[in-house]
């Protein structure tokens, strides 16, 4: 079953990945056409009109069903994942809504020429569907699967979520190897073998599935699609030759990586932060800030082309020039016949395209310094504005662009002292800014590779990419850690810090312990479940029920709900003789959709009812994980992350005295909204 749901996945996040492509391609060619067709006829006030209504309507859109529908779908959705696959279950993050939205509100923000990706919330949209299809659908919606009720546990949800996400890259980029290692390096904080065969099966089932979509569109079957989307970088299949003179320049790209990714995140956290303020005084202004993002974009990408001098075609051009409609190398934008304006092939276009020319090979002579130079500030900084917006936006595809920007400016500043073409300085240039930025380099190496489609560039990769996280890594963290920080999402991170190991769990506890009887009077557990946030509670046992008081087990908050909303209450404090298995079908403790679960505000009692009692033996997990008090700190974190667990019972070493009852601590904070 777990096999046939990995295929499930699969297929429906490369469908999915496949209608985003299309649907990107065939709205931003048409806006591209209608408006190069203007701009053809000098009709350039009325080319920039339709060209920004256009933005900003798309941009309206994509903010409107975000902020009224799935406020959780905004952003790319991975540091939500990863939060997720960390222990912190954030509301609604994998709901029907939020799915629709992601889809939906993605290829809207990416249709309308904001500097934004779509990989990362592709990352977000099969996390989604693995969740639905893990949970047996949406209750809320009427549309579930009674024989998939046996996956809503946390391990299988887990599971699940860690190969949605393999495939939402696998989908974005065509790179199944790339999905499972971004899974493995960046997603997961807990992974086991298995774990592995069935990610890379659901990334295999992905990439054989977009294979055969994409060979049905080659056929000229979908619209503007063409050859653009999901193989826009397939441009590397011939051979590369280098030399030992061409390593000083990669070195060099290294280190500008690794210092312009770190100043990115830096820039990025510190806006976030901004709009974070500006975000908490309402619905309106977190519309307006997105459509103020939308007309200054529309502005710079129609304005600056405006700047850049009319270039004469080359004679041994490739394809025809200029280029006349959506995408190519000479966009003739204001030129007279016979030339081409190489600023607007670049910033008047789609991120893809942008992409694909920069990446180009033997197009050595197509740009100049200013405009590779105006290009790449204008991504650095328009992707910082326009990643906090409220509306499904990625980074993977601008960092992209900025980073093979500068690369590309580097390969003309090497020119004929290296054998490598400036598209490959490109190529290098992307790894690096990813690097630096995002601080992966396993999964980047391959991704890259998979996206450009050649293997001889894999030494060089690697050693950009190494260099270039060394380097970020000493001023800040990731982009993606910094987004969690910022959304207040609390991260257990892998390594355990020095002070650690000179603290025992006894020392980090605090109180006041809230406990249960075995059987306890409802009133109490009415109480403390109003009083407290708290996600797990212990149960011990007093005399009469044993000699001394002693750990019975851990009981969850959502099972003491469960048991209150079915009033299976006692009268009196004796052990019930009732099997609870014929009370409660196993369904009502599974585990609840995102953000779905009771809240216990919701339930009513009487006064007779809150005098009465609860069993809770029954219903509790009688075997927790429990350490003693005098275990090194450092020694817990390691065995609360690598287990996966969500609770550890921290156990007095003196048993049997009344003062030292067992306590608990969470080290995960697990919000029960």
């Amino acid at each position: 079953m777990k096999w046939l749901l990995c295929f499930f996945i699969g297929l429906i996040v490369s469908l999915i990945g496949f209608f985003n492509n299309l649907a990107v391609e065939n709205i931003a060619g048409l806006k591209f056409v209608v408006t190069s067709n203007m701009m053809l006829a000098r009709r350039f006030g009325m080319a920039f009109l339709v060209f920004s209504v256009s933005n900003l309507i798309l941009t309206l859109f994509a903010s409107i069903i975000t902020a009224f529908i799935a406020p959780a779908a905004a952003g790319s959705g991975i540091p939500e994942v990863k939060a997720y696959l960390n222990g912190v279950d954030a509301p609604g993050i994998f709901s029907l809504r939020t799915l629709i939205v992601k889809i939906i509100g993605s290829i809207s923000a990416v249709s309308s020429s904001l500097f934004v990706g779509k990989a990362g919330p592709m990352v977000h949209t099969g996390a989604c569907v693995a969740a639905l299809l893990g949970q047996g659908g949406s209750k809320r919606f009427r549309l579930t699967w009674r024989w998939l009720c046996f996956f809503k546990n946390d391990r299988d949800r887990r599971d699940l979520v860690t190969c949605g996400s393999a495939a939402g890259i696998a989908a974005g980029f065509r790179a199944p190897v790339g999905g499972v290692l971004f899974a493995l390096e960046e997603m997961a904080s807990w992974w086991r073998s298995v774990l592995l065969w069935r990610s890379f099966f659901t990334t295999a089932v992905v990439a054989i599935v977009l294979r055969a979509l994409i060979d049905f569109c080659l056929s000229g079957k979908c619209g503007l699609f063409g050859k653009g989307g999901l193989i826009m970088f397939d441009v590397y299949s011939a051979s590369v030759t280098y030399h030992l003179t061409d390593v000083p320049p990669a070195l060099a790209l290294g280190v500008i990586g690794g210092i312009f990714g770190s100043l990115f995140n830096f820039l990025l956290d510190k806006v976030l932060r901004i709009y974070n303020l500006i975000n908490e005084k309402g619905i309106v202004y977190k519309i307006s800030l997105a459509c103020a993002i939308s007309v200054s974009t529309s502005c710079l990408l129609f304005g600056l082309p405006w700047l850049a001098s009319c270039q004469p075609c080359p004679s041994d051009a490739s394809e025809s020039c200029p280029t006349i409609g959506r995408s190519g190398n000479f966009k003739k934008f204001q030129c007279p016949p016979g030339h081409y304006n190489d600023l607007a092939s670049l910033i008047f276009n789609t991120n893809d395209d942008a992409v694909r020319n920069l990446f180009s090979k033997n197009t050595n002579s197509e740009f100049q310094y200013s405009s590779i130079l105006i290009f790449f500030v204008t991504c650095f900084f328009l992707t910082i504005f326009s990643c906090g917006i409220v509306a499904p936006v990625g980074l993977f595809v601008p960092v992209i662009v900025t980073g093979a920007s500068y690369g590309r400016f580097v390969g003309m500043l090497v020119g004929s002292h290296s054998s490598l073409n400036h598209g490959l300085y490109a190529v290098l240039g992307a790894a690096s800014f990813l690097g630096g930025s995002m601080r992966m380099t396993v999964s980047l190496c391959v991704i890259i590779l998979e996206l450009t489609n050649n293997l001889l560039l894999l030494p060089l990769i690697m050693l950009v990419l190494l260099i270039s996280k060394t380097v970020a890594d000493a001023f800040n963290g990731n982009i993606f850690d910094l987004i969690m920080k910022a959304k207040g999402f609390p991260y257990l991170e892998t390594h355990v810090e020095p002070y650690m190991r000179q603290l025992t769990v006894g020392d980090v506890v605090t109180g006041p312990l809230q406990v249960f009887q075995g059987i306890e009077k409802v009133g109490n557990i009415v109480h403390v479940l109003r009083t407290t946030r708290h996600n797990g509670f212990p149960v011990i046992d007093e005399p009469p029920l044993s000699e001394s008081p002693v750990l019975y087990g851990l009981i969850l908050r959502a099972n003491l709900i469960e048991l209150l909303k079915k009033k299976a209450f006692m009268s009196a404090t004796v052990p019930t003789s009732i099997d609870a298995l014929k009370l409660f079908p196993a369904g009502d403790f599974a585990e609840r959709g995102s953000g779905n679960g009771d809240r216990i505000e919701e339930l009513r009692f009487t006064e007779e009812e809150m005098g009465m009692f609860l069993d809770l033996h029954p219903f509790t997990n009688a075997s927790p994980y429990t350490v003693v008090e005098t275990m090194s700190l450092a020694k817990a974190l390691i065995l609360f992350r690598d287990v996966g667990l969500r609770h550890l019972m921290v156990m007095p070493k003196i048993s049997g005295v009344r003062t030292s009852v067992p306590s608990v601590s969470f080290f995960k904070i697990l919000p029960v909204d």
